[in-house]
């Protein structure tokens, strides 16, 4: 069962804003909502398609399996850029002639590089002409190994994107098979070495640990496969059990167990070690890089509280206090546009409190930290409790900020807990 969206007021059929768009960095979040199938343990808005879909980098019309949209017309897989060239053009409306170049473009999904390449490059190239790029602009695409071949890879890159984010996932077969994944692990290898070949600046993977079965002797071959392939980022998230999914029905019904705190506190550590030998080193909670430079500056801007604009159906949006989302049906998201009006389903102001509170969550993930200023008193007590429990660095406390230590990072949400008591 996909995610739900949030409650919140209308958004204006012109998709108008009630503050203007100032010179704060912005970002762009680019949707592609089609899989070839539907991963167990997934809840993202994500459409399951057929076989069409398999070749890498053009699926073309294809069959509906699941829960899918329909396969033609403006709301399938075929009409999607059309769709998403529209909504940056309303973007255009909306944030105005002087509204910042793009500092960041992210094509995340479902899978991006299941779609043809010129359709990717034809969604880009509208944001470029519309908005410009910076001169160092990051523009990064989520791939899944068997989503991309070594002429796929020469074409993202000439169509511009220079950063490759891998969902490697694990390197080991069971592994993999729980996770309903389809790539051998060897595969990831051959796609890293393409993407070198081919002139990506930046390659990251994805790994994910904690699954049903992962032994610590499993993640640690990923750990060993992942590190051998010398990426300049790596990501390593815990298996959240998502309601409504595959992987949660299995669990209630006791087909698989559940992940076990201890266990992903063990493989946490094991990853932390692992990527420093390597010559990474964290920056956020679940990332880190092999220098300031390789850090992911798109997911940077979430944690700073940046501007950034989703595209594609159920795409989250932000501009200066002000939030908003899509309609999640790639049908109905495409319609709203074909017609003129925002695809937007809600949005929420934020109040100054509600941006503080904000703030203190993505914040104190990162390795800077967070200024103490930001604190209320009862939380600058929590933060005084958490450094006698080893939980925050006293000597940057001292100097003024909220820093993690690493038995703080293995328990970071009860420091939040601390730092905004009820």
């Amino acid at each position: 069962m996909p995610s739900t969206l949030p409650e919140g007021e209308p958004v204006p059929a012109d998709g108008s804003l009630p503050v203007p768009a100032g010179a704060r960095p912005l970002g762009w979040y680019v949707h592609v909502p089609y899989c070839a199938s539907r991963c167990g343990y997934c809840d993202f808005n994500t459409y399951a398609i057929g076989p069409g879909a398999t070749a890498p980098g053009g699926m073309g019309a294809a069959t509906a399996v699941g829960a899918a949209p329909e396969t033609s017309g403006a709301g399938s897989p075929v009409g999607w850029a059309a769709g998403a060239v529209a909504e940056v053009a309303l973007a255009g409306r909306v944030l105005g002639p002087d509204a910042p170049p793009a500092r960041t473009v992210f094509f995340g999904g479902g899978t991006p590089t299941l779609m043809p390449t010129a359709d990717l490059a034809r969604v880009l190239g509208a944001i470029r002409e519309t908005f410009g790029f910076a001169d160092d602009v990051e523009i990064t695409t989520e791939a899944n190994p068997e989503s991309v071949t070594q002429e796929s890879l020469v074409q993202l890159r000439a169509a511009g994107f220079n950063r490759l984010s891998l969902g490697v996932q694990s390197a080991t077969p069971h592994v993999l098979a729980t996770l309903d994944r389809h790539h051998t692990p060897g595969r990831a290898a051959d796609v890293v070495g393409w993407a070198r070949a081919a002139g990506f600046d930046q390659l990251s993977l994805d790994l994910i640990y904690g699954t049903p079965g992962e032994t610590l002797s499993d993640w640690e071959t990923t750990l060993r496969v992942a590190g051998s392939l010398h990426p300049d980022h790596l990501s390593a998230y815990a298996l959240i059990v998502e309601p409504g999914t595959r992987l949660a029905a299995k669990i209630a019904r006791g087909e698989l167990p559940a992940p076990d705190d201890d266990d992903l506190a063990d493989k946490y550590l094991l990853a932390d070690e692992a990527f420093v030998t390597h010559g990474l080193t964290w920056y956020e909670v679940s990332n880190w890089a092999v220098s300031p430079a390789a850090r992911c500056r798109h997911n940077l801007g979430y944690w700073h509280g940046d501007d950034w604009w989703g595209v594609g159906p159920g795409a989250h949006s932000h501009v200066d206090g002000v939030r908003w989302w899509n309609v999640k049906h790639p049908a109905q998201w495409a319609s709203r546009l074909a017609e003129g009006r925002s695809p937007g389903a809600g949005r929420e102001v934020l109040d100054p409190e509600q941006r503080r509170v904000e703030d203190v969550l993505l914040r104190v993930r990162l390795a800077e930290g967070l200024s103490a200023d930001r604190l209320l008193p009862s939380g600058r007590r929590g933060a005084e409790t958490a450094v006698s429990d080893g939980l925050i660095d006293p000597d940057r406390w001292s100097d003024g900020r909220v820093v993690l230590t690493q038995q703080g990072r293995l328990l970071a949400d009860a420091v939040v807990r601390g730092l905004l008591p009820d």
